[in-house]
């Protein structure tokens, strides 16, 4: 005779069942006399990653960050302000995924499995993960815990030269971030997280005009990044990046930071009594659109940084004679009309980045050309926005009057003011958590 069972038993027995003969049905049992509600997830689906994918923008700053007062937190000694180049043009690509199934964190960097263990990784990994914990101990309603202990897997990679003076870093920082933001749940002010891992990092977090505030606190709260006007405020203005040299510069910015404030007395001075007031007539100058004053404060800045780099013992050396024949070019060009229509700024690296109105962009690609003949056999020179063509006069290039430098200038990326990261579709990572190219 078949035993009777009890409604509870007879539940374990429907639970088991299902388990051994279905997925994803949903099973009902007793407990305490009170009927539940569960779902049985499939185990295919509970390892499948969770897949997040963004993208993150370049910024060239105007007014230039230069020197550490604490390396660790990565606090400058004077603010500065960028503008956030496009990402048509411009961008660092990163996917997070997290996994049950991941092992250990890993990352790939533009196709080469990389060492996640470097500090300023680490010191970004850390500090979202205790923002998504710290949301959770919170009980913030709607917060989606699962993967909150997985295993990370990145992968990144640059539509643009690493490491040549392009803000590489800054860009990849804050896709980092970003995009780890958006895996885990975290919300609110990144800048501060960027800043750790690059210290301009901080203003890519934000589109068109950004300032990075300094602060005085020693724990860095208070400095961050802070959008001045958004990337709709200055239609009119388009920017070239002149590509020099796409080679890894010798100085790392890190390193030449550091060599700058123990050795530099003009880094000391720029930081005190030279940079506050320019912030203000920066600021000025964009929300009132005033090109000149614009044009001259990028240019005096930029001159200023690579002083300071002369100024370093040992000097630095981030220009070449490329670079050098670009800044005469400029200044005679201006000259030519009276009136500053073009400006140039160079991070640590020989790559100009030259800015104008739209109506003058046609004319000075041809100077350009003309100047630095490129190579005929290569490929195409000028990237990115469309510039129309048109024929130099020959007064103008008499005016300039300089010997052209045949293949001195690679390639020209014509680009504008751009917004900050955002989410996209195109995942890096497969379903299997791994790059889905690799070089």
């Amino acid at each position: 005779m078949r035993r009777k069972l009890t409604p509870l038993q007879r539940g374990r027995v429907d639970i088991r069942e299902a388990a051994s003969n279905t997925r994803g049905v949903v099973c009902e049992a007793v407990r305490d006399k009170r009927w539940i509600t569960r779902t049985a997830l499939p185990e295919d689906s509970m390892d499948k990653p969770n897949i997040v994918t963004c993208t993150a923008p370049v910024n060239i700053a105007v007014i230039k960050y230069w020197g550490k007062r604490n390396e660790d937190l990565i606090l400058p000694i004077n603010s500065s302000l960028s503008v956030t180049l496009h990402q048509d043009q411009l961008k660092t690509t990163t996917t997070v995924a997290t996994s049950r199934s991941f092992q250990e964190d890993r990352i790939w960097l533009n196709g080469k499995e990389e060492d996640i263990t470097h500090p300023r990784l680490q010191s970004c990994l850390r500090e979202i993960r205790r923002l998504a914990r710290k949301r959770r101990n919170d009980g913030e309603a709607g917060l989606n815990l699962t993967g909150m202990s997985h295993k990370v897997h990145i992968c990144s990679v640059n539509n643009f030269p690493t490491a040549a003076g392009l803000a590489s870093s800054a860009a990849g920082f804050a896709c980092l971030v970003y995009t780890l933001a958006q895996v885990f749940g975290v919300e609110g002010e990144l800048s501060g997280i960027a800043r750790q891992g690059s210290g301009s990092a901080c203003r890519s977090m934000y589109g068109g005009f950004v300032q990075w505030i300094m602060g005085k606190k020693d724990d860095g709260k208070d400095s961050l990044a802070q959008q001045v006007e958004p990337e709709t405020h200055w239609p009119d203005l388009r920017i070239l990046v002149l590509v020099a040299s796409a080679e890894r510069k010798q100085v790392g910015s890190t390193s030449g930071m550091q060599t700058s404030v123990q050795t530099s007395c003009l880094l000391k001075h720029r930081a005190e009594s030279v940079v506050p007031e320019r912030m203000v007539e920066m600021i000025e100058a964009v929300q009132t659109k005033d090109f000149t004053a614009f044009a001259e404060l990028t240019m005096k800045d930029s001159n200023q940084f690579h002083a300071t780099c002369l100024d370093t013992y040992p000097p630095i050396f981030y220009l070449n004679n490329v670079s050098r024949q670009v800044i005469n070019l400029v200044h005679r060009y201006n000259r030519h009309y009276g009136e500053t229509r073009v400006a140039y700024t160079f991070d640590a690296g020989p790559n100009a980045v030259i800015f104008m109105l739209q109506q003058h962009v046609t004319e000075f690609v041809q100077v350009v050309q003309h100047f630095f003949p490129p190579d005929t056999n290569g490929g195409q020179f000028i990237k990115g926005l469309p510039v129309s063509c048109a024929s130099l006069s020959k007064d103008l290039e008499q005016a300039i009057g300089l010997e052209p430098m045949p293949k001195g200038i690679s390639y020209i990326i014509s680009t504008k003011a751009g917004p900050g990261p955002c989410v996209v579709e195109d995942h890096l990572l497969g379903s299997d958590g791994l790059p889905k190219k690799t070089t």
